[in-house]
């Protein structure tokens, strides 16, 4: 009898056992289902869009690809009766956006061409929309994409950076966003090419002009990163407006010494005097005396440092440094120096979160998807990116920032009757070895009829003040104009 004791208590635990492996494989099971559907919706358009996809390059063979067209109704790409891809016969205008959209060649990488394929090449088109589409004798063709983009907007921006000579021949980029909604108006990056006719030239430049630096070059911020160290100061400090800083125009930091631009001097200075004149010096004490934690979360809450995987647009992630954390690297990251890199429309979203009272809003460009046989498949929808600061943060840097404009560093990017609010940056960064100058200018229209945020950097382009805000002040002028 206690064997048949041991026995029986031998299978209960077997059974036991074999329940769990169920509830494990199951529990497995459901865990890569979930994930996979979560993969499908976050990376779907990246998988898709993949050069090795035999799919997506078949159907470009064998599918008319849809209209793609701007928000004013301008057709931006369609095809001829041959199947071949046709672009704006202004070959300005083509050019202008061509870093937006992509090139038949496959030059620009993530361009709506190709990140928007699905839709373009008709895979998100039903079985009774192939069936009847059959039975008329119909080619198969893809949907017709509305962009939330202004492409006159976008060749005004690459005009204006052809006009000005500190900028004329340099390679940036410019983007415009509604900090209310999300919306990109323009994604623009200089140098432009013709999409319909790329010469030899175009593709040995050493200036790359298929790169979307816009989107994908991460550079040092520079003075603009200010914005994000001058919040963490409002949110970790309750007396930070209060404090006085000292200037001497050199902060020794280690064996170096942190300068204001041209040797300024500013004696005792407060937090908002210094973000006005955008005193170095200032800024890297905020830094060390935060400390990098501190910073480090302020900057992560704006974005720093996160996977960005936006619906419609792919872009470089941006970063705070976390490692090799030297006294001398928190100073310089107070400053947008050290490690700290971020793209144009990043710095773009920046500004639009305090415009925006501290929410950030997701970038969108699909403002609706539309089949042949007349099937919405999308409407716009906004999305919030995360809260950035409070909002009393951000009204905080609202003065300071339309003090820059106004008193400050960034007067360049004043325009008669509109009130505008920036911050400039000239970010020092090297090339082959040799010293370089980027110029920034971040900021936006406080207007309930068009709010919008600008971003404008010119590589090796030198004072963000002298260099990058003209360029923000002729988009500005275009955007009063926009909302009148």
């Amino acid at each position: 009898i206690p064997h048949e004791k041991g026995d029986e208590t031998a299978m209960k635990q077997q059974r036991f056992r074999y329940r769990m492996l169920a509830f494990l494989t199951i529990g497995l099971l459901v865990a890569a289902g979930v994930y996979g559907v979560y993969s499908v919706s976050t990376y779907g358009s990246r998988w898709f869009a993949n050069a090795r996809n035999t799919r997506y390059q078949t159907a470009k063979k064998t599918v008319v690809p849809g209209d793609i067209i701007d928000r004013n109704g301008v057709v931006l790409a369609t095809s001829d009766t041959d199947g071949n891809r046709v672009y704006q016969s202004n070959v300005k205008s083509r050019s202008a956006i061509v870093h937006l959209l992509g090139d038949n060649e496959g030059s620009v990488a993530n361009g709506v061409e190709s990140f928007q394929a699905n839709y373009l090449l008709g895979f998100e088109t039903s079985l009774s929309e192939r069936v009847l589409a059959l039975i008329k004798g119909e080619t198969r063709r893809g949907d017709d994409l509305t962009l939330t983009v202004d492409s006159k907007l976008c060749t005004a921006i690459v005009q204006a950076f052809v006009d000005q000579k500190s900028s004329h021949g340099k390679a940036g980029a410019a983007v415009v966003m509604n900090y209310r909604t999300g919306e990109l108006l323009a994604l623009v990056s200089v140098p432009v090419f013709d999409p319909m006719n790329i010469t030899e030239e175009v593709k040995t430049s050493t200036l790359h002009p298929f790169w979307n630096r816009a989107t994908q070059g991460t550079l040092p911020p520079g003075s603009t990163f200010k914005i994000v160290t001058a919040a963490s100061a409002l949110e970790n400090w309750p007396d930070a407006e209060q404090r006085e800083f000292h200037c001497t125009g050199a902060t020794q930091v280690m064996d170096q010494l942190i300068r204001d631009y041209g040797g300024a001097q500013h004696g005792g200075i407060t937090l908002a005097r210094a973000f006005r004149v955008s005193c170095n010096n200032t800024f890297a004490q905020t830094a060390l005396l935060l400390g990098d934690t501190a910073l480090r979360k302020t900057a992560e809450q704006f974005g720093f440092n996160d996977n960005f995987l936006f619906r419609d647009v792919v872009v470089e992630n941006s970063t705070y440094p976390t490692k090799n954390r030297t006294d001398l690297e928190i100073a310089w990251s107070g400053d947008g120096q050290s490690q700290v890199s971020a793209t144009p429309l990043h710095m773009c979203m920046v500004a639009a979160a305090v415009a925006n009272d501290g929410v950030m809003m997701e970038p969108r460009l699909l403002s609706r998807v539309e089949s042949p046989s007349g099937v919405v498949r999308l409407r716009y929808s906004q999305k919030v990116y995360g809260q950035a600061m409070s909002a009393e943060t951000a009204q905080k840097l609202d003065g300071y920032m339309k003090d820059v404009v106004k008193n400050g560093t960034g007067t360049k990017a004043q325009v008669d009757g509109l009130s505008i609010a920036g911050k400039t940056g000239s970010a020092e960064s090297s090339n082959n070895g040799q010293a370089v100058t980027h110029a920034w200018f971040v900021g936006y229209l406080d207007s309930e009829t068009a709010p919008y945020a600008v971003c404008v950097m010119v590589e090796e382009g030198g004072s963000g003040g002298s260099v990058a805000a003209p360029i923000a002040g002729e988009i500005f002028a275009y955007l009063g104009r926009m909302g009148q």
